[in-house]
């Protein structure tokens, strides 16, 4: 299991239920890694995508404690619910995408986090663990810089060399 995430300088994802910048290289390299994969999200992240619908073209599941089940989506209600689901995809093809709290959660049993690191301040609400300056996380990766949008991103890897099981 892998996550992905854009991130400011100072590891800040998001502000009132929204992302911090448009990217369009971001959004791209997000649509390319996740695509025909399984990606797991919390509530507020499904409200987050337009008219609160899912991504296509993707297995959406949702941690959504009383949530409605829907036809477009896989609705669990607990981690345990999770644990369950995931055991039917290949670990590999599954993202954790959002929100802070879910991210913060499932962490410990990624084995890498893809984060796209934006050279700026965005005025974050709600960060992101700061992967620099956790244990068991090393940078394996740094891509070259782009220019997006006015923003200078580079698109970076992160490796747990303790992965805990889900």
């Amino acid at each position: 299991m892998k996550a992905i995430v854009a991130v400011d300088k100072n590891w800040g994802i998001g502000k009132k239920n929204d992302l911090l910048f448009s990217l369009p290289e971001d959004m791209k390299y997000f649509r390319e890694k996740t695509l025909n994969k399984v990606v797991v999200m919390g509530s507020n992240t499904l409200k987050s995508f337009p008219g609160g619908k899912p991504l296509k073209n993707r297995t959406n599941i949702v941690l959504f404690p009383g949530g409605e089940k829907r036809d477009d989506c896989v609705i669990v209600e607990s981690l345990e619910e999770l644990s369950a689901v995931l055991k039917g995809y290949d670990t590999e093809d599954v993202f954790i995408i959002g929100g802070a709290m879910f991210y913060k959660t499932m962490l410990p049993y990624c084995s890498e986090v893809l984060v796209t690191k934006v050279d700026a301040d965005g005025g974050a609400e709600v960060f992101y663990e700061n992967l620099d300056k956790l244990e068991n996380w090393s940078c394996i990766s740094v891509g070259d810089k782009i220019e997006t949008n006015g923003y200078d991103i580079r698109f970076t890897v992160y490796k747990n060399s303790n992965v805990k099981q889900f």
